[in-house]
């Protein structure tokens, strides 16, 4: 019979670190692009994708709502053109008019499917703004509650997060299609 193994030193020496496990992330790891989706840019989402396989809540004619892929907090949502515009300033007044309508309208589907107590919204313009995605343009829907924070961003640069994507986009999506 094998020799058991110690979980704390497998592979060597402990390095004195706490281990949050994400299995379900791997999904995202190991996610192969489906074929013909561009390689670049991971906000340019065509008409005809999959909503579901893309996190996309909502569509309108200029702009979609999609869920963060790396949330601050469950419904983190993004307001984004289809167009592939880094700069609120290279928006046209069309989109620009669906992104303040469509960040309503998400915050009135938050509101009904997770009653959070505050929002953070905001546009993070250029790698030195803090834009993670720079080259497109998008504006984030945070979700808050008090009480909600804790060490683990500060200390062990970790979020909790304690829904499962796909459970969020259930919830907000079918929120979106009853929000007429």
């Amino acid at each position: 019979m094998p020799e058991a193994v110690d979980a704390d030193t497998m592979g060597g020496e402990p390095d004195g670190l706490e281990r949050l496990w994400t299995p379900h992330r791997l999904a995202y790891v190991k996610a192969e692009r489906p074929e013909g989706e561009p390689r670049g840019c991971p906000l340019c989402k065509k008409t005809e994708s999959d909503d579901r396989a893309h996190l996309v809540v909502h569509r309108g004619e200029h702009c979609y709502v999609v869920l963060n892929l790396f949330p601050y907090n469950p419904g983190h949502l993004m307001v984004c053109p289809y167009r592939h515009v880094a700069l609120y300033t290279d928006a046209t007044d069309a989109e620009r008019d669906e992104m303040a309508v469509l960040t309503q309208r998400a915050m009135r589907v938050l509101a009904r499917v997770s009653s959070p107590q505050g929002f953070n919204i905001g546009i993070n313009q250029g790698t030195a703004g803090g834009a993670g995605i720079s080259a497109h343009l998008h504006q984030h829907v945070v979700p808050s509650w008090e009480g909600d924070s804790n060490f683990l961003p500060i200390i062990a640069r970790t979020k909790a997060v304690p829904e499962l994507l796909d459970d969020t986009w259930r919830r907000v999506s079918d929120a979106f299609r009853e929000d007429q």
